[in-house]
């Protein structure tokens, strides 16, 4: 079978199992029945039982990922219409954002140090909460692994997801600006999707701060590691 066609077998076979988490999600409205969790574990689970291999899903898979960019533009368009929320609390979201990506770093750094994995491991860990292509490029620049750093990437977005909800509750946060900074400092494209079905407003917060963090993170991240490695 050609390069060709297996591509398009992955395409198609992804894009059909997340069509059917979608209507599950649509039946079953629970955080554990996000559409891209239930997906991911399904194709994780099927390729491991049958043998799959990751290279050979990855041939059509890689061309889903380049839609990931366009993705991540396309939230700007709920970011513009809350461009006057955002104007009222520039000053708190900007905070929020500096002191969750710094939070994100150094709990990335003590978790992998306190397992025990060599640097290469927590280099690759470090940037986990900023969206993937950057992560992956802050840890190629670090000498991480960013083949690995996006399986963080994938756990830090489906986390946010499904337990915010949880967190929310907990902690007793209604305030939708506060939701979206938390949400897509420590979740990403992942986390802000899944907050835009609730509300626009914490959406657009979502957005700012993932952008904004994904700069902070980019600065921050190599001055930690020269500092403590």
């Amino acid at each position: 079978m050609n390069s060709l066609m297996i591509g398009l077998i992955s395409i198609l076979f992804t894009l059909l199992i997340y069509i059917a988490a979608i209507k599950l999600y649509k039946h079953y409205r629970y955080p554990f029945t996000f559409p891209l969790l239930v997906a991911t574990i399904f194709i994780v689970s099927l390729f491991l039982i049958v043998g799959i291999q990751y290279e050979t899903y990855y041939i059509g898979g890689q061309w889903i990922e380049r839609l990931l960019g366009p993705a991540v533009v396309a939230l700007a368009f709920p970011l513009y219409k809350q461009l006057h929320m955002l104007k009222s609390f520039f000053v708190p979201l900007i905070v929020g954002v500096l002191v969750g990506a710094v939070t994100g770093i150094i709990s990335g750094i003590i978790l992998a140090d306190w397992l025990g994995y060599d640097e290469g491991i927590i280099y690759s860990m470090l940037p986990k909460s900023v969206t993937a292509p950057v992560a992956m490029d802050i840890a190629h620049t670090l000498g991480g692994i960013p083949s690995l750093t996006a399986v963080f990437v994938m756990f830090a977005g489906l986390g946010g997801a499904v337990l915010s909800p949880y967190c929310f509750r907990m902690f007793r946060l209604t305030n939708e600006v506060a939701k979206g900074v938390g949400i897509g400092t420590a979740s990403h494209a992942i986390g802000t999707a899944k907050i835009l079905e609730t509300s626009e407003e914490a959406g657009a917060a979502s957005s700012v701060a993932m952008i904004v963090s994904a700069v902070v993170v980019s600065i921050i991240g190599p001055l930690l590691v020269i500092l403590l490695y």
